[in-house]
């Protein structure tokens, strides 16, 4: 499951992977145990502090605490199978507490705090969740609801024992911490993440125990060849989404290389590049959305003592201005990559070897075969537009809809995963990602993706974050219409509004610039960092908007 090392070039690595996942894998055992057998001390989870009181936690530790853990649940009457929720911020505790699940066989349900009280009902109802690990601030969330969740016997608190609930700390304590687990196969169920539903209801995407294993080429051509020496990552990303869980951490713990965690907040740029100086982070992903964010910070390399080695990015496309401003600025190429909750980390860019293009996502990770397909079935030419879909089996695709056989079924036409994102792949074997079929603008008769345009008014200098829609229009069935968050200093009039769809009719094209400029205080996002365009949609249909600027 590895890539080999020191090949030369993308095709070489291509050419000679193949997928070696033992029978008996466990995502638990594997990011933790072996570690801690040869070397104990190694620090694998380092905790970011705003007042600068940093600290650490080993492999050692790490399997001590995840064994004692899962005793003590075990004794509760927890059994392989159930689903237990996490309802936590990055931190030590989570990532216990994670180990400690798959090493019982139980199935992790990682849950963002986040969520309103309706989200986390549906989500805890449908998993018929037994169990929760949470802090203070979810047992507040959990406290209208428990009571409408009959098959939620135990609830776990890492801020202490509270009336019927346990402390995280004494169940630690009071465990075994030889306790072995139980043996588990790569297909045996793990992991499950409900999908974000930016559209529909969210549906549970249940993972086998091999999802990790099949992240491992990706995440090591995405960040340069890890591990090296020195490596240490951070993102943002919350640890609930497979952006953080998948890309990030469990990779990462696998590997051997120091995982930062940091207080879940509301991304502040300033914040995130002291992130990455007092922590010495080698190796960033960090979503496009929070890259656009930190371009507010002027000279940041004057002002930070960065020592970052990759960046990477997903979630979102990227788009050339973003793209561009890293190379120019932070000094390194970003490696952007794809994937989706049901089947991710499979294409991705390499600029070490060469595969880089700004605009386009990369191409296909060694052992993942991706190709864009028509409503057939079958491979598009080059150049043309269809559906970004994955060939199975893969082992980073998912094992089903949690008890949704019907949706799972609808997923997948003849032997390739739907993604549902629309794609273009060009004659070198680059996809380029141009945004969900429900997301495009179809405008005069040309279809239009969003995030290229939301990119390109991310690069003008008044411009702090821009989400783009389309409108409903009578002569050209829609116009483009971005909602923009302005930096400080600039005011919204219809001279900026017609400058910044000057700004989109320059540089990218004559049929893609902003018919109508709305200024706003907040553009919704999902707990993930993605743009909900749905809500904006509703926002225009329900006329909410506030005062807005035709071009």
């Amino acid at each position: 499951m590895f890539l080999p090392p020191g090949a030369s070039s993308y095709a070489t690595l291509c050419e000679s992977f193949s997928w070696d996942i033992p029978s008996d894998f466990n995502m638990g055992r594997s990011v933790a145990d072996a570690w801690a057998r040869h070397e104990p001390d190694r620090v694998c989870l380092k905790h970011f502090s705003p007042d600068g009181r940093h600290c650490s936690l080993t492999y050692g530790e790490l399997t001590r605490a995840s064994n004692a853990l899962a005793h003590s649940l075990s004794r509760l009457g927890i059994t392989a199978g159930q689903r237990v929720a996490l309802l936590l911020p990055q931190g030590f505790e989570t990532a216990i507490a994670h180990v400690a699940l798959y090493k019982m066989g139980v199935i992790a349900l990682p849950l963002a705090l986040l969520f309103g009280m309706e989200a986390l009902e549906y989500r805890l109802a449908a998993a018929e969740a037994s169990a929760i690990i949470t802090n203070a601030f979810g047992l507040q969330r959990l406290s209208g609801i428990r009571g409408r969740l009959p098959a939620l016997a135990h609830v776990v608190s890492t801020d202490g024992a509270e009336d019927d609930t346990l402390s995280f700390q004494r169940l630690v304590q009071e465990g075994d911490p030889a306790f072995p687990g139980i043996e588990t196969g790569p297909d045996d169920p793990a992991l499950m993440i409900f999908t974000s539903g930016t559209t529909g209801a969210p549906k549970g995407a249940l993972h086998g125990h091999r999802v990790l294993a099949g992240h491992i080429p990706g995440f090591q051509l995405a960040h340069g060849g890890a591990p090296q020496a020195g490596d240490c990552i951070w993102t943002p990303s919350d640890w609930a989404w497979a952006g953080g869980l998948l890309n990030v951490l469990m990779p990462a713990l696998l590997l051997g290389i120091p995982v930062v965690s940091s207080p879940g907040q509301k991304f502040d740029a300033a914040t995130a590049y002291r992130i990455l100086e007092e922590m010495q982070v080698r190796n960033a992903f960090i979503p496009p959305t929070a890259l656009r964010l930190m371009k507010s910070v002027e000279r940041p390399l004057e002002r930070y003592r960065l020592c970052l080695r990759s960046i990477t990015s997903a979630g979102e496309a990227l788009g050339r201005e973003t793209y561009e401003w890293v190379k120019a600025t932070l000094g390194l190429t970003p490696n952007e990559f794809y994937g989706q909750t049901e089947c991710n980390f499979v294409l991705s860019s390499a600029a070490e070897l060469g595969v880089s293009k700004a605009g386009a996502i990369g191409k296909p990770v060694p052992g993942h075969r991706v190709a864009v397909i028509n409503d057939k079935g079958e491979e598009v030419p080059p150049g043309e537009t269809g559906q970004i879909a994955i060939a199975r089996p893969d082992p980073v695709m998912f094992l089903g809809y949690w008890r949704d056989e019907e949706a799972t079924r609808r997923k997948f036409i003849g032997g390739w995963l739907l993604t549902g994102d629309l794609g273009r792949a060009d004659r070198q074997g680059y996809i380029e990602f141009f945004g969900r079929d429900d997301d495009v603008i179809t405008s005069s008769g040309y279809r239009i993706g969003p995030t290229e345009i939301e990119d390109c008014l991310g690069g003008h200098p008044a411009v702090k974050l821009a989400a783009v829609i389309g409108k409903p229009d009578p002569l050209r069935t829609e116009i483009v219409k971005a909602f923009v968050i302005l930096r400080e200093g600039y005011q919204p009039d219809q001279t900026l509004a017609l400058q910044l769809s000057d700004w989109v009719k320059n540089r990218l094209s004559m049929h893609e610039y902003p018919r109508e400029v709305e200024f706003i205080d907040e553009i919704p996002l999902t707990t993930s960092g993605k743009v909900i365009r749905r809500l904006l949609r509703d926002r225009q249909s329900q006329g909410l908007c506030l005062e807005r600027f035709s071009i």
